[in-house]
């Protein structure tokens, strides 16, 4: 996947941000939102810092892979 990287700044004021709903609340997470038609991806501890932005397609397909278990062996 290849994402671009954008200060936040240039994001829309109010983007729907969203974590994982098993997400412990330790700051060790990512937040979601669409954007643009884009998926936009960031640190929830840095919610001020960079965003990475994937085409749905890219994203669909690293979702698809994770559910198949195609980066188990990373952990």
């Amino acid at each position: 996947m290849e994402g671009t990287v954008s200060l936040a700044s240039s994001m829309p004021s109010f983007p729907a941000w969203r974590k994982a709903q098993r997400s412990v609340g330790n700051g060790a997470c990512v937040e979601l939102a669409r954007v643009n038609g884009m998926v936009a991806m960031r640190n929830s501890r840095d919610p001020d810092g960079p965003v990475l932005f994937y085409p749905p397609a890219e994203w669909h397909a690293f979702v698809r892979g994770a559910k198949a278990g195609e980066f188990d062996d990373l952990c």
